[in-house]
């Protein structure tokens, strides 16, 4: 049931309040995040230059401290010294939700440890937004962020997914992926989970140029290689059909599980898809990986 009890303008509880921001269109950006950032002491941001323009917009004179990647564990002592002082701060990123394929969650980790009050504001978020546009199943979904940048890491992680569907997972996959490497994403997902797989590429979402493509994984992949998108990406996978997982070769299970998980790891996730001893498939997987003479 809702709430609609206004909250009072301009007030921030003291601690450090997560606050959602828009994704592209500047009109998702809610009256409540308004409130929270006019009533912070100082608002942390990933970079100052793009917070200066969000707050010059709604006329908000907020002092700003950046904080992101490469200065976050340094700047986390003052900010606790600060809340434990009372300070009300404001935490938002470049755009949607804080901490999601952004800075923060070693800030807020802190901050609990430390027994200091940590709030959010909800908002806008490309993640389940380009899950609900897919058409894919919403529920349950796994959020894994961006893909490794380079071919090898690259697929070896989706081997290792791979081998999270055979050993039973069933989710539908979000991931975030930059522009130049969406056609690269996408063949490796193809190789590694079925070119047919159903997909969703999302691009520019809640902009002007808004794009949601569907299709099988490797269709996708040709479809970036001709027509290559641009801006922020969202690539949504469907869940792995029934058949992928009930492997019937136990040796073509375990070479694929072994691509990306330590032979032992590869080992339990097969014994227990196929139901089978996990000595005997543990035994069987260290033949597999023993070299050729």
């Amino acid at each position: 049931m809702m709430d609609d009890a206004p909250d009072t303008p301009h007030v921030l509880p003291p601690g450090l309040t997560l606050v959602a921001t828009p994704i592209g269109n500047m009109h998702d950006m809610s009256a409540r995040a308004l409130h929270a950032l006019r009533g912070a002491d100082t608002i942390l941001c990933e970079d100052t230059r793009v917070t200066s323009k969000l707050l010059a917009r709604h006329s908000i004179s907020i002092p700003l401290r950046p904080l992101h990647d490469h200065n976050e564990d340094a700047t986390i002592p003052g900010i606790l010294r600060d809340l434990a002082a009372g300070a009300k701060l404001a935490l938002v990123s470049d755009a949607g939700t804080p901490l999601v394929s952004d800075p923060g969650y070693r800030l807020v980790r802190a901050v609990i440890a430390a027994g200091l009050p940590v709030h959010a504001v909800p908002g806008a978020n490309a993640a389940v937004m380009a899950l609900t546009l897919s058409g894919l199943p919403p529920h349950p979904f796994l959020f894994l962020g961006f893909l490794p940048p380079k071919d090898g890491p690259r697929a070896a992680e989706v081997a290792r997914l791979k081998a999270l569907e055979q050993a039973g997972l069933s989710a539908t996959l979000v991931f975030y992926e930059a522009p130049q490497r969406v056609a690269e994403a996408l063949d490796a997902l193809a190789a590694g989970l079925g070119a047919d797989r159903p997909a969703a590429l999302a691009r520019e979402l809640t902009k002007r140029f808004e794009q949601v493509r569907r299709g099988g994984l490797a269709a996708l992949a040709e479809g970036a290689r001709a027509d290559p998108p641009r801006g922020e990406i969202v690539l949504v996978v469907g869940p792995a059909p029934a058949e992928v997982a009930s492997v019937e070769s136990l040796d073509d299970a375990l070479r694929t599980a072994m691509a990306g998980m330590s032979v032992r790891d590869a080992a339990a996730s097969v014994a227990l898809a196929l139901g089978l001893p996990r000595k005997a498939v543990y035994a069987r997987a260290l033949e597999l990986a023993r070299p050729t003479p």
